[in-house]
């Protein structure tokens, strides 16, 4: 069942299908099924880049359109054009900025869509159009040492992919993060149990927001040497569904199966003690009794109380409480960046415990890497302990 997502000729269309998974393509008013989108999109269905993917790529042909070109004749100099006017704050001598009323692109985003329009491109030039540019961003450059560092065999390797449309950004160590003590701050703004659960588990659990209200009670196994047998620890499974209520998902596709009345696999994630107390404060004083979802976090107020909470609801209530409390606007995404700061500097600088800890490995990254931190190992129970102030 498909469900319209934005409005303009060109538009992203949400596709529903019968067993639950959802595809993202490309939707002309006038002409139906935008085909070279589709045909490009239909690469990362369910491999979670696909919605990003399908809302960089159709602004890109919404601007083609407005300059009156095609991706037949689009040229590298245009794309470079392009470019420059989705990241544009005011107007620059490529025109004005293209996004008008919206933010401009920040570096992540422009990243991003530098790689969604050298792979649409390729693809386009494999079919044989527009070959000439396909020769101007297939690229290849020397391998620096960090590459090789990252890689399975890396002295083997001689070249790597470059992208010419890339911004050429200075590196950073981490995004915006949280503001100083802003934890604290938060947990005695909240009004209620659940609001409080939502700040523990973002500080100490590195969700994001997707996953957290994404997650069943069965999904939680917050003793020791739970019944999945997976992790002696208190954990929880984060399990990527499709076709939540409340639209939530994972982003990682970890494998998982429910059988016997237990959760296995997944992404397995530790849990503190504070997360563990702030869960058991909620569901003893506010879970609703009438819930038969089996989610763990619940709508409190209005109509559509007890059903599940979507995450937009979890980022208006961070929003409020960040403005009420002085801090500003707060983001879940900025626990996350804070949490993982603060692993990689208790685990010494271990980015594989962090990879590992956050769930930030694809498949490439798992298949280009060859350490894996298990989720029992005392030094990875260490790095975690330090993190959640419970060994010094």
């Amino acid at each position: 069942m498909p469900r319209r997502l934005s409005m303009g000729q060109l538009r992203v269309q949400e596709v529903r299908h019968r067993d639950g998974r959802r595809s993202y393509t490309v939707f002309d008013s006038a002409d139906g099924v935008h085909q070279g989108a589709d045909r490009y999109l239909s690469r990362y269905a369910g491999k979670g880049s696909d919605r990003t993917y399908a809302y960089l790529l159709v602004d890109h042909l919404r601007w083609l359109e407005y300059e009156g070109l095609t991706p037949e004749v689009v040229g590298f100099r245009d794309l470079q054009r392009y470019m420059g006017a989705v990241g544009a704050k005011i107007a620059m001598p490529f025109g004005s900025p293209w996004r008008v009323g919206k933010r401009p692109y920040q570096a992540d985003a422009l990243k991003g869509a530098a790689s969604c329009l050298k792979g649409f491109y390729l693809q386009q030039a494999e079919l044989g159009f527009n070959t000439s540019l396909a020769a101007a961003l297939n690229l290849r450059r020397l391998p620096t040492q960090r590459d090789r560092d990252r890689a399975l065999l890396g002295h083997l390797i001689r070249s790597m992919d470059a992208n010419p449309l890339a911004p050429k950004g200075v590196r950073r160590r981490h995004k915006k993060m949280l503001p100083d003590g802003a934890r604290e701050v938060l947990l005695e703004t909240v009004h209620s149990a659940r609001d409080r659960l939502i700040v523990e588990w973002l500080s100490d659990g590195g969700f994001r927001i997707g996953e957290m209200c994404g997650l069943h009670l069965s999904d939680l196994h917050l003793r020791e040497d739970a019944a999945c047998g997976e992790c002696r620890r208190p954990h929880v499974h984060v399990c990527h569904r499709d076709g939540l209520v409340n639209d939530a998902r994972a982003k990682t596709k970890w494998p998982w199966e429910f059988s016997d009345g237990v959760i296995r696999g997944g992404l397995i994630k530790r849990v503190s003690p504070a997360m563990i107390h702030a869960y058991f404060g909620y569901m003893t004083s506010e879970y609703p009794r009438s819930a038969r979802h089996g989610m763990l976090l619940v709508q409190q107020h209005g109509p559509d109380r007890s059903l599940p909470w979507a995450p937009e609801g979890a980022r208006r209530m961070l929003k409020r409480a960040g403005f009420r409390a002085g801090l500003g606007l707060i983001r879940p995404h900025m626990f996350r960046h804070t949490w993982a700061t603060t692993v990689l500097e208790a685990a010494q600088g271990n980015l594989v415990i962090v990879r590992d800890a956050g769930g930030w490995a694809s498949t490439a990254v798992v298949d280009e890497i060859y350490a894996h931190v298990d989720v029992n190992d005392e030094v990875f129970n260490a790095a975690l302990l330090r993190t959640w102030g419970e060994l010094r």
